[in-house]
């Protein structure tokens, strides 16, 4: 089992503002495991009791709508914390965590994050940061499905997974393959509409598909049609 103070993935979330000593008393509770390509790690109206920590792979975080529909909420990547807004609210979690690809995790139980929120500020603050900030990319969210268009949001979520799994190499695609159907979550719409799209913008040589993988070919003009130029 890999130590906690000497994972390099802490150093990328808010478990870097803890302790050298709140680290090792962490590795000796948490547990680690290996999720496979479409397996669940919660679902909604589970309680998690505690934090998951991403140290390899990418999961979708989703909730289901009234009509029985999907939403993908965000995607979730190596790095990154999940399962503490539950945690700190108490509730139980109305979201759905499945892993698009395989996955490493560490699970951190409830008791052992709220002992660290109580004693030290650094990492309650850092904590709460992160939540703002999910906050505020949910309000940008709620903005752009009732304002933008379809095709405009198709080229923002594709410059958004640009940034955050792509290259300067155009040879090479993004460092993450989503089916049809979770691209049509991500931007709310049919999954139709969202083939078409995309098939629209491979003709205009914005991007080029080779089935799930993407590369992205013209960043500049994704930004001017995502601005609705």
């Amino acid at each position: 089992m890999n130590k906690c103070e000497q994972c390099i993935v802490r150093k990328l979330n808010s478990l870097g503002e803890l302790t050298k000593d709140e680290l090792v008393r962490i590795s000796g509770c948490k547990s680690s495991d290996f999720v496979k390509k479409g397996e669940i790690l919660f679902e909604e109206g589970d309680h998690i009791n505690g934090v998951f920590c991403i140290k390899d792979g990418v999961c979708k975080v989703t909730k289901m709508s009234s009509n029985g529909r999907e939403q993908i909420v965000k995607l979730v990547k190596k790095g990154d914390l999940l399962g503490e807004r539950s945690l700190v609210s108490e509730e139980v979690s109305n979201l759905k965590a499945t892993a698009i690809n395989d996955m490493e995790i560490c699970f951190i139980p409830k008791e052992e994050i709220v002992r660290d929120l109580k004693s030290n500020t650094n990492f309650t603050m850092s904590i709460l940061k992160e939540m703002a900030v999910s906050l505020k990319e949910a309000d940008n969210v709620i903005v752009d499905m009732a304002q933008k268009t379809v095709k405009q949001r198709l080229a923002e979520t594709l410059l958004h997974l640009n940034k955050t799994y792509g290259s300067e190499d155009l040879d090479k695609p993004l460092d993450i393959q989503l089916s049809r159907e979770d691209i049509a979550s991500i931007i709310g719409t049919a999954t139709e509409s969202a083939i078409r799209l995309l098939s629209a913008f491979k003709k205009e040589k914005l991007i080029h598909l080779k089935g799930k993988e993407i590369y992205i070919l013209n960043p500049k003009k994704l930004q001017h049609i995502a601005e609705g130029f």
